[in-house]
């Protein structure tokens, strides 16, 4: 989602920059300089199928218009299939005097649908968005000489769910509505000359407030005379952003970018301003003022404007053909990267500062518990073992969503640790509000600097992979793995008892990224692998301790891009029902390097090979076992054993990415998948 000045198109290169995130429509609106004009323009497929229709509808692409406002959207399909029709931005009638894009999902759309037809309003699409602008089109028609933010939140008071929504309108020309709540929204600013200062005030007006009493469940709106208190115009610009005024005084030349992803406007300006929930920013006459949903919250009574870190070029794919072959290949760096100015290998120190002044309090918890999705979700698998043994703290990995549907007990003295790459995933986010609720202290583990997690949790952890393109998460995964590690670390530094096996895995993290390097040159040898299995239908995934882990993450990675049926199975279950489907066709990647259950897991191997099975083996270079003329065998360097599946999962990346592009898939862009799951 994204909005900017400058010419009819110039929001699709923004739009093609989010596209990474695994989208299936794309749409746009922009103001005209003619009273009530609007240009808007809708496509299913990629960003490049609404390039083709503009250029189909021949508008003047040279024209620059004097004042306009513009929004644009690429939406992944919740409510209604892809169609030109349920493309955002949606409408609150032909005549669009209500523009809508929104991420996220209205729960309670149903509620406002039904409310809206019985008052004579028709929907044309399938959508939850629908009902925000015939609502907004609803309130402005009782209230016509109400003025845009208090109009803004009458229209958000009534919204249950996550959303991120940028509103604009012919009724108030040039001008846009912007509003969170649980999706992500920056605001970048571009100005002619260098800011006053550094923030922007945040406006607690009481021209912006809404009779306390709601009606039953968000159902039914009040009486059109008793919606709306009045307001106070004297109090809704007062700060007239002084980031943007210049020295006399007058608003100096800005422009202004909104996006869900920082990504979108990184071409366009570095500095941003991320907004938090129930912020309702008004963005007008080259100004911007932000409102609350609520009076004295105790949120900040600023936005800092901050420098984005990330460069343009490094969210290009340079020499590589896609995103996630270049991220598999940037693994040695970002690994460094999680680690540099933490890791001290020479004397054996890690330093967070993150989690500094809260560690004496994590050490003190009756358990920890990591809550994530997805890749996510493996990477806490994957350190469960060294957590357990290095801080002897019970230990418990919960997928957000089962979490929720639980209701799990937290308590006071819990631990709550959030692993996301994105830092929006709802079912996370939901997770996290349940236990601040319950008093626990929270841990974020993040890759997005500003993100609703980050921002959230008491403390935390940047991961610094970098921006991560590709929907099939890689070196997210990897340094995930790394911060988290290094969390255990400095949890048991006050123990003696480890000092020898901390020291032990600190010299390990210090090898990671030379063994990654060599783990890379295995690339098209894993190509010609993948040769010789490319047309199967189903495949198995066996490893056992850690290495379940890697085999949960290598099966996810297997089936989001190449579509091809993966299962991850732990060696120890094999027998117990699993081993019914193994014969000479099935493909059987089993991981057998070298650890404590290096024994029990060749008890699987033997299984397998007993009955006609011809597994690949993902095994330590010149292991004598695996003779090579016998065995199918990946040969990966050995390090420490907790940190042996970061090696491991790197071949089992390379085989995903060959199998797609054997499979002539998108690879950055599967099907049905996106980048940042922001709904439930």
């Amino acid at each position: 989602m994204s909005i900017h000045a400058g010419q009819l198109c110039e929001p699709l290169n923004s739009l093609s920059r989010l596209e990474y995130r695994g989208y299936d429509s794309a749409g746009l609106a922009v103001d005209g300089d003619k009273k009530n004009e609007v240009y808007a323009f809708k496509e299913v497929g990629k960003v490049v199928k609404l390039k083709e229709l503009i250029a189909a509808e021949k508008p003047d692409l040279t024209k620059v218009f004097d004042s306009h406002a513009g929004i644009a959207h690429t939406r992944w399909a919740t409510h209604g299939r892809p169609s030109r029709l349920n493309c955002h931005p949606h409408r609150s009638d032909p005549n669009w005097e209500f523009s809508v894009v929104h991420n996220g999902i209205i729960t309670n759309y149903k509620e406002l649908k039904a409310l809206l037809e019985g008052k004579g309003y028709k929907f044309e699409t399938e959508t939850d968005t629908e009902a925000i602008a015939k609502l907004a089109k609803y309130i402005y028609e009782q209230h016509p000489d109400i003025e845009f933010p208090i109009l803004a939140k009458a229209i958000i008071s009534e919204l249950q769910g996550a959303f991120g929504v940028l509103l604009k309108s012919v009724h108030y020309p040039h001008e846009i509505i912007a509003a969170r709540k649980g999706s992500p929204l920056v605001i970048g600013v571009k100005t002619a000359r260098k800011m006053k200062v550094d923030f922007v005030d945040v406006e607690y007006s009481d021209g912006l407030a809404l009779p306390a009493e709601r009606a039953s469940q968000n159902v039914a709106l009040k009486k059109a005379n008793n919606l709306l208190a009045p307001a106070d115009k004297s109090l809704l610009h007062r700060s007239q952003s002084r980031a943007f005024l210049s020295d006399d005084g007058v608003p100096m030349p800005t422009e202004f970018f909104l996006s869900s992803d920082p990504s979108a406007i990184v071409e366009h300006t570095k500095k941003v301003m991320y907004l938090e929930d129930d912020d309702i920013a008004h963005i007008h006459e080259g100004s911007l003022n932000i409102h609350r949903l609520k009076k004295d919250d105790g949120t900040s009574n600023v936005r800092a404007i901050q420098t984005l870190e990330i460069e343009l070029q490094e969210i290009m794919k340079g020499k590589f053909d896609h995103f996630m072959q270049k991220e598999i290949f940037e693994q040695p760096e970002s690994v460094v990267n999680a680690m540099r100015g933490r890791l001290d290998p020479e004397n054996k120190q890690v330093t967070l500062g993150g989690l500094r002044q809260y560690m004496t309090t994590i050490r003190r918890c009756r358990r920890i518990i990591f809550i994530a999705c997805g890749t996510s979700f493996h990477s806490c698998m994957a350190v469960r073992g060294i957590f357990e043994e290095l801080t002897e703290i019970p230990i418990a990995v919960e997928l957000a969503s089962d979490f929720l549907d639980r209701a799990a007990p937290i308590f006071r003295d819990d631990v709550c640790v959030f692993v996301s790459q994105s830092g929006e995933t709802a079912d996370s986010l939901m997770a996290l509000r349940y236990c601040l609720e319950r008093g626990a202290l929270t841990v974020g583990i993040v890759n997005t600097v500003g993100s609703s997690i980050s921002l959230l949790t008491h403390c935390g952890v940047h991961i610094n992979a970098g921006p991560e393109i590709g929907v099939a998460s890689t070196k997210a995964y990897t340094s995930q793995f790394v911060c988290m590690v290094m969390f255990a670390l400095s949890l048991s530094e006050d123990r003696s008892s480890k000092k020898e096996r901390r020291e032990e895995i600190i010299k390990g993290l210090g090898q990671i990224s030379e063994l990654f390097k060599q783990c890379l040159k295995l690339d098209q040898s894993i190509k010609t692998l993948c040769e010789k299995f490319k047309d199967q239908k189903s495949m198995l995934l066996l490893g056992r301790g850690m290495q379940h882990a890697t085999a949960l993450e290598g099966a996810l990675k297997i089936k989001e891009i190449s579509y091809l049926h993966c299962e991850a199975v732990m060696s120890g279950e094999l027998k117990h029902g699993v081993l019914a489907l193994v014969d000479e066709d099935l493909p059987i990647v089993m991981i057998l390097t070298r650890d404590g259950l290096f024994a029990k897991s060749l008890n699987a191997y033997q299984q397998v090979i007993a009955r006609k099975g011809r597994p690949i083996i993902i095994c330590n270079t010149d292991d004598s076992e695996f003779p090579a003329d016998k065995t199918e065998k990946i040969e990966v360097p050995q390090t420490v054993d907790c940190l042996q599946g970061l090696i491991n999962v790197i071949p089992l990346q390379l085989m995903a990415y060959w199998l797609a592009v054997m499979g002539g898939q998108d690879v950055d862009n599967p099907r049905n998948l996106a980048k940042s799951v922001t709904v439930e």
